[in-house]
Formats: structure tokens, C-alpha cells, sequence
């Protein structure tokens, strides 16, 4: 029978030991430095770079050499803790990492200077709610992963899955290029990110026994402010699932009408402002619509939709050249 309380207390210190190191890696890691400087600027280039060259692998080594995810833990680990120094010291590093990020990456993309965008950079402007999602599910495995130092290798799979540094670079690149849709989206992601991993880390430590039992308040202030960002999250999902309605509709549209059989979709753009909203196509075609063929696919479209859209459509002529000769070719599928 003595022994229980032996045990209690012997389980108790080495919560408290596994604490005090789980506290102690973070605060290492998180601290303002030299290291994180260069780290940063590094991840910065690569990103950026990597983002203007439309390459998803640079992209990626960018999102492992990172060192915010661990800034964002120990934001996480002192909130619920109350640690109010460790709190402002690793808010300050984080707030310092953005901006230098975003500087850095106005700065290439004002140096390169192109002229439009790959595609790498204009899904970074649009976040949704499975984005909100992803943040949730990364933070949630790289606390896990903080715990447990025998799955640490998930730390970059994390890193990669939930894209930190992506997001700021696309805020500069936006910025340099006075695309302010394109910044405001970006930055908008990267909160996404921000407050889904911190809710998530919260969430975990605290289930796991790694934070103290006073964290009402931090998690109530993270839940109230990831809440916030739920409806644009969720109106930018709305519009993502209408837009794939409408080009599964318009690519049917010109498969199975006469006029358009030969023709294919490359790619679709809809502004959902105007009335009715104004869908601009890309078309592969061997012959130009005329205004009344465009005016039958409208029909087409508001049939298969259930709503009324303008489309404009630029369309590009295809002509096959052979030896014999040339003449007009059936446009290739789009993928």
C-alpha cells in the first residue's frame, strides 16, 4: 500500500521532467537569433524563387528549412502555460520572421520582375476551409510529434503539408506587384495557417498533459480569433465548388454540342461580382464562335447550372501543318 503514493509522485516528476524538456527544446528553438535569421532569409530566397519559377520541388525544400513551426509551439506552449515572457519573446521572433520574409520577397520579385504569375503563386491568393483544416491537422501532428520524440521525424512532413514561408513570400511577391487581391489572400492563408496550428498545439498539449490546467483563457482568445477567419474560409470554398460546377458544365457544354465539339476548355475565370457573374474561358479551337453560338452555350450552361453566367471567351485557333498541306485540327482535350 505505500507504495501507491511512491508511484504517484514518481509518475508525477517525470511529467514534469518531460515537461520541463518539451518547454526547454522549444524555448531553444523558438529564441530570436542568429540561426533563426538565416534560416528565415534562406527559407525566404527559396520560396520565393522557387514560387516565381513556378517549381513545386524548390517550393517544398523552402517549406522544410522553416523554422516557424517551431516559433508557433512555444507561442502555443507559454499561452496555455501563462509563461508571459516565453509568450511576447516568441511573438516578437514570429512577428520579426514576417516581415523580413515579406521584405526579402518583394525585394526578388521586384528584382525579376515578371510579368504574370505561374500557378504556384495564384492558388496561394485563394485559402478555403480545407486549408483551415490541413493547419488543424499539422499542428495537431507536430505537437504530437514534440511529444513524442520517437515519431520527430513527422516534423517535416508537417512542415511541407501545412506551408508556412509560402504564403508571406506571396504577400511580397503581391505587394511588389501592386496586386493587393493577391497579398490580402496570401496573408490571409498564412493566418489560416497561423491560428490552425497554434488551436491545434493548444489542443494537444493540453489533452496530453504537457500544460497546465489554466488555459481557458489562451484557448478561448485562439478559438474566438480562428472562428473569425471561418467565414471568409468558408465563402472562398463556396465559390472554389461552384466554379468546378461551372467547368464541369462548360467542358460537358463543348463536348456534346456541335458547334463546339472540335473546341476545348484550357482554363476559367469567374467573377462572381457582376450580374450575372461574367465567366472568361480559354479556349483551343480550330474556328471562332460567332456572338450567337456563345449565346446557345449560355443556354446550355444556365440549364446544366441552374444559373445565368456571361461568358467571354478568348480563343485560341488550332491549324495542323502536315507535308501534304495545312488545315484546321480538332483541338487536343484539356486535361
Amino acid at each position: 500500500m505505500p507504495s501507491a503514493p511512491v508511484d504517484r509522485a514518481h509518475a508525477s516528476g517525470d511529467a514534469s521532467a518531460a515537461r520541463a524538456d518539451l518547454f526547454a527544446g522549444l524555448s531553444s528553438e523558438s529564441a530570436f537569433g542568429l540561426n533563426y535569421v538565416v534560416l528565415t532569409l534562406a527559407s525566404c530566397a527559396i520560396a520565393t524563387l522557387g514560387l516565381l519559377e513556378n517549381s513545386v520541388a524548390v517550393i517544398i525544400g523552402a517549406m522544410i528549412v522553416a523554422p516557424l513551426m517551431p516559433v508557433i509551439q512555444a507561442l502555443a506552449f507559454s499561452a496555455l502555460d501563462g509563461i508571459a515572457r516565453t509568450f511576447w519573446r516568441s511573438l516578437i521572433t514570429l512577428v520579426v520572421g514576417m516581415v523580413l520574409a515579406i521584405v526579402l520577397s518583394a525585394s526578388i520579385a521586384r528584382v525579376v520582375d515578371l510579368s504574370s504569375f505561374g500557378s504556384e503563386i495564384l492558388a496561394r491568393g485563394r485559402p478555403n476551409l480545407l486549408d483551415l483544416g490541413i493547419a488543424l491537422a499539422a499542428g495537431t501532428v507536430g505537437a504530437f510529434a514534440r511529444m513524442r520524440p520517437s515519431v520527430a521525424s513527422a516534423v517535416a512532413g508537417t512542415a511541407i503539408a501545412v506551408a508556412l514561408m509560402p504564403p508571406l513570400c506571396v504577400v511580397g511577391i503581391g505587394a511588389a506587384s501592386a496586386d493587393w487581391d493577391l497579398s490580402r489572400g496570401a496573408l490571409l492563408l498564412f493566418l489560416t495557417n497561423l491560428l490552425g496550428i497554434t488551436l491545434a498545439s493548444m489542443c494537444t498539449f493540453l489533452i496530453g498533459g504537457y500544460a497546465r490546467r489554466r488555459a481557458g483563457t489562451a484557448l478561448g482568445w485562439t478559438s474566438a480569433l480562428t472562428a473569425l477567419i471561418v467565414v471568409p474560409l468558408a465563402l472562398s470554398l463556396q465559390g472554389l465548388v461552384r466554379e468546378n460546377v461551372l467547368e464541369g458544365a462548360l467542358r460537358r457544354a463543348l463536348a456534346q454540342t456541335v458547334t463546339f465539339r472540335d473546341a476545348s476548355l484550357v482554363s476559367s475565370n469567374v467573377d462572381w461580382l457582376t450580374q450575372p457573374p461574367t465567366a472568361a474561358l480559354l479556349v483551343r479551337s480550330p474556328a471562332v464562335p460567332t456572338p450567337h453560338q456563345i449565346a446557345l452555350l449560355e443556354a446550355f450552361v444556365r440549364r446544366a447550372t441552374g444559373q445565368s453566367f456571361r461568358l467571354v471567351l478568348d480563343v485560341s485557333q488550332v491549324e495542323r501543318v502536315t507535308s501534304e498541306g495545312t488545315g484546321a485540327a480538332p483541338a487536343t482535350p484539356a486535361p
